[in-house]
């Protein structure tokens, strides 16, 4: 790669570039407005609680919720942990009998609920984590089955997890028709939305959920920020905090508000709900031009997941537009993934958490990849900022690379 040529970022999954806008907005959080959003007693603390309030408005308004539904956190792992863990702290204090309860998952989760949901079973809650339709499926791969997802519920079942759309093959859950299965047996539904603002639609009460994660870094807002959405209609949700301290947040979350990345995060949900009618058919448009580049370049290449233009009974799609998983046969993806780093191409082969410890991705292996065709495949993430040019460069290079491996071999 030339010096002067810069990177081919393909990797929106695992985070985004800061929108400018959003940049713009927090500026005056870092420098003049630096005031603590908990001290009342002067002009800059009620400037800073005043703009965390607008924030949350903004926010709650993006998701389909109301501000008293939002509690800020540090990101999606932290609100999937309290949603989990604080659920299970609150139903364990509450039951009578001190009993632990049930728990229901999918294996193809990301680790930020699986860990939590292991470390629950190890004190005591019985867990049971769905399988997905496999990659030769007839049905949606990736998607759960909605028969066996009632056949798990039990009378102690107190919460189902289930991710809107998986980060690695980009698949849609049938929300709405688990909430009314999960809701029918007395249970709540936590849904991990971190992928999902800015590539399709997200209203949390059409949805029908009790417990909903979000990350701004996600949709071009600032690492660090996040949010918990806890219905209070209706049902009002209530979890055990896992933070003591201030009491900020209702008692939810306590620590000094970070006025910054509160402003930021509603500032990018805003721009991401404005603009996800002509966002979303563009990166639809370049995700399937990437899939054409390659597929007529690349003798032997596979699309994981769903099909890409796939709608289900109701018409609603059931993948990411921004998402492209493929495998490429007699590839080792490790080495495929050197090769296109050297070339500027910003690309990997699933979940950046689970990149700190290598290994073959449990999504892949959980639609019934064996581990060779696991890591001979690669993720792509699309995002606004993505252009036409650089999908058709990335489509040459990744197959030039491929070509070079193969002579190799």
């Amino acid at each position: 790669m030339a010096a002067s040529s810069p990177p081919i970022y393909l990797d929106n999954h695992s985070t985004t570039r800061l929108d400018p806008r959003v940049l713009e907005a927090m500026l005056p959080w870092l420098t003049d407005h630096y005031g603590n959003a908990g001290s009342a007693t002067h002009e800059m603390g009620r400037e800073a609680r005043a703009a965390v309030d607008r924030s949350r408005e903004l926010f709650a308004a993006a998701i389909g919720a109301t501000a008293g539904e939002i509690v800020f956190t540090g990101g999606a792992t932290e609100s999937n942990n309290l949603a989990l863990l604080g659920s299970a702290r609150r139903r364990k204090s509450l039951a009578r009998d001190g009993s632990r309860g049930h728990i229901v998952t999918v294996a193809t989760e990301h680790d930020a609920v699986l860990d939590p949901v292991d470390h629950l079973q190890r004190r005591g809650v019985a867990v049971t984590r769905l399988r997905v339709e496999p990659q030769s499926s007839s049905g949606v791969p990736g998607r759960i089955v909605l028969d066996e997802l009632v056949a798990s519920l039990r009378p102690d079942t107190f919460l189902v997890s289930v991710m809107l759309a998986n980060n690695e093959i980009g698949v849609v859950q049938e929300i709405r028709a688990i909430a009314d299965l999960v809701h029918a047996r007395g249970g709540l539904l936590h849904v991990d939305c971190a992928q999902a603002i800015g590539h399709l639609s997200v209203d949390v009460q059409a949805l029908d959920v009790d417990l909903a994660s979000f990350s701004a870094h996600k949709f071009h807002g600032p690492k660090g920020m996040g949010a918990l959405f806890l219905c209070r209609r209706g049902r009002a949700v209530r979890v055990e905090p896992l933070v003591y301290g201030g009491g900020q947040e209702r008692g939810m979350r306590s620590g000094t508000l970070d006025v910054p990345g509160i402003v930021g995060m509603a500032e990018a949900a805003g721009l991401a709900a404005a603009g996800l009618p002509e966002v979303a058919p563009r990166l639809r448009r370049l995700r399937d031009a990437l899939w054409s580049g390659l597929a007529a370049r690349i003798d032997g290449l596979s699309l994981n997941g769903p099909p890409l233009e796939g709608t289900d009974a109701q018409g609603a799609p059931v993948r990411l537009v921004n998402n492209l998983n493929v495998r490429v046969s007699g590839v080792d993806g490790q080495s495929l993934l050197a090769a296109l780093s050297a070339e500027g191409l910003c690309v990997s082969s699933g979940s950046a958490c689970s990149s700190e410890h290598p290994r073959p991705s449990h999504v892949l292996l959980a639609m019934g990849l064996d581990e060779d065709e696991a890591r001979a495949s690669l993720r792509f993430g699309l995002s606004r900022f993505t252009s036409a040019e650089e999908v058709a460069l990335a489509a040459e290079r990744i197959a030039a690379g491929v070509a070079r491996l193969r002579s190799l071999s």
